[in-house]
């Protein structure tokens, strides 16, 4: 938890580099869904640690099955499931992750998406495979989460004209479909062991789903981490030649650049499960962990069959989704002209727009992607990062498994002739000229702006202020409240500008340009002093310090409850 939380501040710098408008206002929405989601993991291992003693990953599993409080416990689970996700992007504490990317520099968002997303993933995975591995309901929250996270993040995708926007959308949708695989695991094991499949057939075929699920889902991570990477970098070339990310503006710029189309189709071409490539074997395990869930479950829970039969046909869907964004990306970038009438650069044919460091880097990533799509590499990986051989029991090539794959490639395609060629490009009325990509989602659909920025800033207060006026009713209490009040706000104020202040004193004094007259030092008068120290104070409310000293107040009064109960 501690080095989690170290994460969330490492990873706000990388948001905010470019110290744009959008860019902070990037970053704060990050930083503070992260903060929540910290206080509230924390809640949840305190939780956890009060109604089991142990936060131990080998003893977690018997300690929650012999836990006298399941309502803490199960409580615990969400608040640890809610803390991770929001760091993984997933439903709904994904807003960040669409908005930080595309104003994050291009090596940032790599690992924004390759690493950063997966850790929130991992803490996902080691909560709930060793500890609600069992939990049958535990697991129906994550498949849900994980269902809408998917769908949802593939629609954004589609809808996006940013190039960096759209690959932080689509690594939205990949999270859910790692979260997918998380929650058919942890639900099957649930339905065996309270007898939900009782017959021999059906407890094979659940063992084998959840075998399935478990290794599609791990080599999913490590996929989609080396996909995204490789997509990101290749969006880096745009930013650093161009510096637009808009789709009608980078449009055509591909054209000529074989060194710039090999590792942008390759990673097209895996993420979109494409056989041969590397996000097909990872996609096939766990699409085939559904189905062998289905199958199990169809004699013994017929509504939870025909609930995964839904959810397979989402996840096939989603599938579709992403190649066709993908090939949207590809067919603007790389096959389309530049629409010189709306900013689009006419590429040069001898102009280079990579060094030779930067090819060979690329190249090379993007040259794992097949490797690894090959299922004797892949059973290897996958066999190694799970400690069981499943793959003897998966056949990635047969007819079965590459059915799967073409439905969702057909669906794609039928996705890109329709909606995008037709619905997303329009021309422009006052002109004959050609079509234009067009963003066509709702403004008002941002959850952000829709829901959490006005229960934080209206609805919390005016509720805060509904609550001040019950105790206004109390003549003793009231003088009482309006006094901690007003003490707590000159404490904030004091906190939020103390440090600030601090170091603009130094740098005005011992720490300023120096001029040396008779050996004898002139400091800057004390009214100079005093306009530094006044500067500071004159932003509280906005100023980061008073955001991170409030963080650091919230973090010692939950140590402090949970020390006042531990010692009670």
């Amino acid at each position: 938890f501690f080095f989690f939380e170290i994460l969330s501040l490492t990873s706000f710098v990388w948001v905010i580099h470019e110290e744009t408008r959008e860019a902070i206002r990037a970053a704060k929405t990050y930083f503070f869904i992260a903060i929540i989601g910290g206080l509230t993991l924390f809640m949840g291992l305190a939780l956890m640690y009060q109604s089991t003693g142990t936060l131990r990953y080998d003893e977690l599993h018997d300690a929650i099955a012999a836990s006298q409080n399941p309502g803490f416990v199960y409580a615990a689970g969400i608040c640890i499931l809610l803390g991770f996700g929001a760091k993984a992007g997933m439903f709904p504490l994904h807003i960040w992750l669409p908005k930080s990317h595309p104003v994050a520099p291009s090596p940032a968002s790599a690992l924004l998406s390759g690493i950063l997303t997966k850790v929130g993933i991992f803490g996902i995975l080691m909560t709930a495979v060793p500890g609600f591995f069992g939990n049958a309901s535990f697991g129906l929250v994550i498949l849900l989460a994980g269902t809408v996270t998917m769908a949802l993040g593939a629609v954004l995708a589609l809808f996006s004209v940013n190039l960096k926007r759209t690959l932080a959308c689509s690594s939205m949708s990949q999270i859910g479909f790692i979260l997918v695989g998380i929650g058919t695991a942890v639900f099957l094991s649930g339905m065996t062991e309270t007898a939900s499949v009782h017959s021999e057939e059906a407890a094979h075929l659940a063992h084998e789903s959840i075998e399935l699920a478990h290794s599609g889902l791990v080599l999913h991570m490590v996929n989609h981490s080396l996909i995204k990477l490789t997509l990101f970098m290749a969006a880096g070339v745009f930013v650093m030649n161009l510096h637009k990310l808009n789709l009608n503006e980078i449009r055509g710029y591909g054209r000529k650049k074989p060194l710039l189309l090999i590792p942008f189709i390759l990673g097209a071409l895996g993420i979109s499960g494409v056989p041969f490539f590397n996000g097909y074997i990872s996609k096939t395990l766990l699409h085939e962990g559904l189905v062998a869930a289905q199958e199990a479950l169809e004699h013994a829970a017929g509504s939870y069959a025909a609930l995964l039969h839904g959810i397979e046909w989402i996840f096939l869907v989603s599938g579709g989704l992403t190649f066709a964004y993908m090939l949207k990306l590809f067919i603007c970038i790389f096959v389309e002209k530049p629409d010189t009438a709306h900013g689009a650069i006419v590429p040069g044919t001898d102009t280079p727009y990579m060094n030779r460091l930067s090819t060979g880097v690329l190249l090379l990533s993007a040259i794992l992607l097949p490797f690894l799509g090959q299922p004797a590499i892949s059973g290897r990986v996958a066999a190694w990062m799970t400690g069981d051989n499943v793959f003897a029991h998966f056949h990635a090539f047969s007819w079965t498994n590459l059915s799967g794959s073409f439905i969702s490639l057909g669906i794609g395609a039928c996705v890109y002739l329709l909606i995008v060629r037709h619905v997303l490009m329009r021309a422009p009325e006052e002109t004959e000229g050609r079509k234009r990509y067009v963003d066509l989602w709702p403004k008002w659909l941002d959850l952000e702006d829709f829901v959490y920025r006005p229960v934080l800033l209206k609805i919390l207060p005016a509720a805060g202020g509904a609550f001040a006026s019950v105790f206004a009713e109390n003549k003793i209490l009231c003088p009482l409240c309006i006094l901690i009040l007003k003490a707590g706000g000159l404490a904030a104020q004091f906190l939020s500008v103390s440090t600030d202040g601090l170091l603009i004193l130094f740098h005005d004094t011992f720490m300023r340009e120096r001029v040396v007259r008779a050996d004898r030092i002139r400091f800057r008068k004390l009214r100079g002093i005093q306009k530094s120290l006044a500067r500071a104070y004159s932003s509280i409310s906005m100023n980061f310090s008073f955001a991170l000293m409030m963080t650091c107040l919230g973090i010692i009064v939950i140590l402090a409850v949970i020390l006042a109960f531990h010692y009670m």
